[in-house]
Formats: C-alpha cells, structure tokens, sequence
C-alpha cells in the first residue's frame, strides 16, 4: 500500500504560476510511472502529465510548454510546476503512482482554481 499526500494549488490569477507536490509514503526510486490528473467540474478526469522510472515524461497537449513534471527521488516526491496558468487549467489535480502494470495508487486530490 502507498499513500499519496498532494500540496499545493489554491487561488492563481491567469498567467500566473504555481506548484504542486505529491509526496509518496514509500521509496518511488523503481516505480513505473507518476503523474498527474485532473478533473474540471462537470468533466472526466484527465491526464495532465507522467514521468516514468526513466525519467521519460508525457504532457497533455493542452499543458505542453506551460507545465513541468519532475521528480526527487532522494524525497518520494513528484512536483508540478505550473505556469502561464488559464481560467480552463481549474480543476482538482490528482496524484497518481503506478506502481506496476495495472497497480496504481491516488492521492485525495488538491484544488487549483484560476481566476480571469
């Protein structure tokens, strides 16, 4: 079992920047893939971005350009670095371990909201 612990988010202002942080209870040194999700109000939720075990990362087309996936393996932690946010990056962002083909674990989720 793995837990999941999101940080992050709050209130941005369009164009503007912010961080989240998703802090694993255990060693994500060989895990396969970590990501991000999110779910706007009324929508399914969708990927945001992953990073593999190789360092290999994907980004929603939405995203690419504005947001930044990386890891710390020393600290179990995967972050988000979100800039030039919008009004439709509102949402509630989740953090997602796959810990092995069809083993994946979330976090409780942390709300960004983007005001115009």
């Amino acid at each position: 079992q793995v837990q999941l612990v999101e940080s992050g988010g709050g209130l941005v202002q369009a164009g503007g920047s912010t961080r989240l942080s998703c802090a694993a209870s255990r060693s994500i040194f060989s895990i396969n893939a970590m990501g991000w999700y999110r779910q706007a109000p009324g929508k399914q939720r969708e990927l945001v971005a992953t990073v593999t075990s190789r360092s290999s990362t994907n980004y929603a087309d939405s995203v690419k350009g504005r947001f930044t996936i990386s890891r710390d393996i020393l600290k179990n932690t995967v972050y988000l670095q979100m800039s030039s946010l919008k009004p439709e990056d509102t949402g509630v962002y989740y953090c997602n371990a796959n810990w092995a083909p069809g083993v994946n674990y979330w976090g409780q989720g942390t709300q960004v909201t983007v005001s115009s």
